[in-house]
């Protein structure tokens, strides 16, 4: 389906709870944000797919969507800040159409940074879920500045590969000490930062994280 972006629509993929009894409702919602643009990233990619996998498995409803210039929608890649946008797009679009659902932003990579950024000043975003946040890259363009994570005072739930080039755990850990919320750093054991080694760990890190993230955020 496409929804309404700032530059235009926004090719999106939404996908309701995994396993839902007969007359279930979903617990929440989920964005979830895919990686680089320029690096090949789509709605598609298997960590973002992962991400999304959990999301239903815990009993959320899953919102992908391809960035503008991505796909089928429409724009051209503007260096972070109107992906940031086409996220804030995805968010409102998220609350318009299933306002009664507790609301969850998350990314990969690149995605995890514009999950930040249209969600962590968000006041209806009950919490942030973070893999692959990449403490430097090869796009210096990206801003990847930290405080933008410790100063989001709701949850932030980070899955981070163990052997990640671009920040490890403990890099990640350090980075954000003395954030002023609550924060939960797992790793994926023997995985680099696609996670291509064990997607499965990553999808059941995830899922663990968004259990932190719903009880935490019901406080």
């Amino acid at each position: 389906m496409d929804i309404p972006g700032p530059a235009g629509r926004l090719e999106a993929l939404v996908e309701e709870p995994l396993g839902l009894p007969a007359g279930g409702a979903p617990r929440f919602a989920a964005m979830v944000c895919h990686p680089h643009p320029r690096f090949g990233g789509t709605l598609h990619t298997h960590a973002a797919h992962r991400l999304a996998k959990a999301v239903r498995a815990a009993g959320g409803v899953a919102l992908r969507f391809n960035f503008r210039g991505v796909g089928r929608s429409a724009g051209t890649y503007d260096r972070g800040r109107g992906e940031a946008d086409d996220a804030r797009a995805a968010l409102a679009w998220l609350a318009r159409e299933r306002p009664e659902l507790p609301r969850l932003a998350g990314g990969f990579s690149f995605g995890a940074w514009m999950a930040v950024l249209a969600g962590g000043a968000d006041a209806s975003v009950r919490g942030l879920l973070l893999a692959g946040l990449a403490l430097r890259s090869a796009d210096v363009d990206l801003v990847r500045d930290t405080a933008l994570v410790t100063s989001v005072e709701k949850p932030v739930a980070i899955v981070q590969a163990s052997n990640d080039e671009f920040g490890t755990p403990d890099e990640v850990r350090l980075a954000l000490a003395g954030s002023r919320g609550p924060r939960r750093i797992a790793a994926v054991p023997n995985a680099t930062h696609l996670f291509t080694e064990d997607l499965a760990a990553l999808q059941r890190e995830a899922e663990a994280a968004i259990a932190w993230l719903m009880e935490d955020a019901r406080r």
